[in-house]
């Protein structure tokens, strides 16, 4: 059964003067889902999270979130929470106090609110540190009273804004894992801006693809890396190579590229680097007119038939595994 949509952008867009952040953008998330808006810098996509979050106005367009258009409500009224990047905790404030802050603003009683803000920190195995002060927590810590905080307002959508960016590569991916659990737990909506390819194919159920202001391509992610629809969508999502066949651009996956003897593939290259990459080598190569193409094989076939910079080789892959790209 397909999931009902909880959350959808019409024809959303957002002008800076005269740049065009985003343009006219229409997309419509599932409910319960994990969505990971990716692309570089400048793309569009934090200016999209901000405008969900009602901290970026709309030019033009509606933002839908169950059944309403909130484009022009406050953050507060819209049922959707952000955590920064940043994090932004008190520091005067214990972790208790930080996370049930929203509650105090809305004139929630002590005791009622402190029995929320400590629910919430059970919830992100932050209990024992109930009473600390943020400048004696790790980073990862921080981020889980970050993630507390967001979320004691019971928000139909959780949005982050690159919310791993600021920690060290062991501890990302150990949060990205519990940020994937909680929302599977809580079974709401996460929204999560990331530009590490990784990182979403790692967290998302679908992800959305961003480039000069709008969806480039949108999907599940095994779809998306799998089956790129653009030679931008190719390049950013990593692990192909974009092929000029005589029937047009396609991509490739670099793993499925393989080797063989000059004359007897489906183009002849030059070996250009070799790196051992642990489980795999990759094989860069140049063709005619120095496009690059990259095969990418294990270690124990490499070594079997090892290649040299400057050799002469041939690459093949089946036709089955090469993607057609728009022009």
């Amino acid at each position: 059964m397909e999931q009902e949509t909880h959350l959808e952008l019409v024809a959303v867009t957002k002008r800076y003067g005269s740049t065009v952040a985003v343009k006219a953008v229409d997309h419509k998330f599932k409910s319960g889902s994990y969505t990971c808006l990716l692309g570089p810098s400048g793309c569009g996509k934090s200016s999209t999270l901000r405008m969900i979050a009602g901290h970026e106005s709309v030019t033009e367009g509606s933002i839908v979130l169950a059944g309403r258009d909130v484009a022009n409500l406050p953050p507060a009224k819209r049922g959707t929470a952000m955590m920064f990047q940043n994090y932004a905790l008190f520091p005067h404030l214990s972790v208790r106090e930080n996370v049930a802050f929203s509650l105090k603003m809305k004139g929630v009683d002590t005791a009622v609110r402190h029995k929320s803000a400590d629910d919430m920190l059970e919830l992100v195995h932050l209990s024992e540190l109930a009473d600390r002060m943020p400048d004696q927590l790790s980073g990862g810590q921080q981020q889980r009273v970050a993630l507390a905080r967001a979320l004691i307002t019971r928000p139909q959508v959780l949005l982050l804004d690159e919310p791993l960016s600021a920690l060290d590569p062991f501890l990302r991916i150990r949060m990205r894992a519990e940020l994937r659990k909680l929302q599977k737990e809580l079974g709401i909506s996460f929204v999560h801006v990331t530009h590490g390819q990784d990182e979403a194919l790692a967290l998302a159920d679908e992800i959305v693809v961003m480039n000069n202001a709008v969806i480039e391509q949108a999907g599940p992610a095994r779809d998306v890396f799998n089956a790129p629809k653009t030679e931008f969508v190719a390049k950013f999502m990593g692990g192909h190579n974009v092929i000029a066949l005589p029937q047009g651009k396609v991509a490739v996956r670099s793993d499925v590229v393989a080797p063989t003897g000059p004359g007897a593939g489906r183009i002849e290259a030059t070996v250009d680097t070799v790196e051992y990459q642990g489980t795999h080598v990759s094989i860069l190569t140049k063709s005619i007119g120095d496009t690059e193409i990259t095969a990418l094989v294990s270690d124990a076939a490499f070594f079997a038939n090892p290649h040299n910079p400057g050799d002469t080789i041939g690459l093949t892959w089946d036709e089955k595994h090469q993607h057609a790209l728009i022009a």
